[in-house]
C-alpha cells in the first residue's frame, strides 16, 4: 500500500520523464503507421516510439527518446505532453506513474547484483536501489546512514550515476570504485573525501548503469528506488525511509 509520503513523492515526479519502451502497437494497425510518419515528418530529428492505443479513447500514446510521452489525437493533428490520469471516486490515479513504476521496477529486478556495489544485512527486510555520484554532497550525508539503514534490516544496492556525465572527472572517480578489489571499502573512502588515484578499467559498468538511470528518469542524485519501482528523487533520513519502506 502506498503511505501518504510516498504519494507526495510520485506528485513531485510529474514532470520527470522516462525513455522506457513502450508497447508496440500491430504491425496492422495502419492509424499507428501514418500516426508515427507525421511525427516524423514534423519533427525527423527525435527519435519516437511505435504508437500504441492509449487508455484515453481517441488518443495513441507515443514516447519521445529522452523527452515526454504524448497523447497523440487518432487523425493525428494535435497532441498533449505529460503524464495521463484517470478520475475516479476516490480520487486522481496517474496511469503514467503507474507505468513508469513498473519499467523501474522490471529494469532493476534485471540487473546482475555482481555489478553493483551492495551494502546488507544478513537476510533483509527491504532493498533500496540508488544511483550514486562520489561528488554529492547529500550522497555522501546518505552514505553516512547506510550501516543505520543496515541495521534496522534494509539493504543498500548502489548504481553509478557521474552527474557531470561520461568522460568527466567523476566519471573516472566513481570507476574507480567499481573497478577496485574492495568496492564498497573503495567507494566509502571516496565519500569520505579520501583522493584515490584513477584506476578505470576496461568493461566496467559505470556508463550502462548512468544510461540506464537517464532511461528511468534519474535527473540528479542520490536518487533512491524502492522495490516497486516508484522513485523518489534526492536525499532521505534513514528513519523516513525505513517508515516508506514500513521496516521498524
Amino acid at each position: 500500500m502506498k503511505t501518504p509520503a510516498m504519494l507526495l513523492c510520485r506528485l513531485m515526479l510529474l514532470s520527470i520523464c522516462c525513455s522506457a519502451a513502450l508497447p508496440v502497437a500491430a504491425a496492422d494497425d495502419p492509424a499507428a503507421v501514418a500516426l508515427l510518419a507525421k511525427l516524423k515528418a514534423a519533427r525527423a530529428d527525435l527519435e519516437y516510439s511505435m504508437p500504441h492505443q492509449s487508455s484515453m479513447p481517441g488518443f495513441y500514446e507515443v514516447n519521445v527518446k529522452g523527452g515526454p510521452t504524448l497523447y497523440v489525437s487518432s487523425d493525428g493533428a494535435f497532441f498533449v505532453a505529460g503524464d495521463l490520469f484517470a478520475i475516479g471516486p476516490g480520487g486522481f490515479v496517474n496511469l503514467a506513474e503507474q507505468k513508469r513504476d513498473a519499467d523501474r521496477r522490471q529494469a532493476i529486478a534485471s540487473l546482475n547484483p555482481a555489478d553493483m556495489i551492495v551494502f546488507a544485512p544478513p537476510n533483509p527486510k527491504a532493498t533500496i536501489t540508488v544511483f550514486t555520484d562520489v561528488d554529492c554532497g547529500f550522497c555522501r550525508k546518505f552514505h553516512q546512514e547506510v550501516p543505520q539503514l543496515n541495521a534496522m534490516g534494509i539493504a543498500v544496492h548502489y548504481l553509478a550515476f557521474p552527474r557531470a556525465g561520461l568522460g568527466s572527472a567523476s566519471f573516472r572517480k566513481i570507476a574507480t570504485a567499481w573497478c577496485s578489489a574492495d568496492r564498497g571499502a573503495t567507494l566509502t573512502r571516496m565519500k569520505n573525501g579520501e583522493n584515490i588515484p584513477d584506476n578505470v578499467c576496461d568493461g566496467n559498468p559505470v556508463a550502462a548503469q548512468y544510461a540506464l538511470g537517464e532511461q528511468l528518469g534519474v535527473t540528479g542524485t542520490p536518487a533512491l528506488m524502492l522495490e516497486d519501482g516508484t522513485l523518489i528523487p534526492g536525499y532521505q533520513p534513514a528513519a523516513e525511509l525505513a517508515r516508506l519502506l514500513g521496516v521498524k
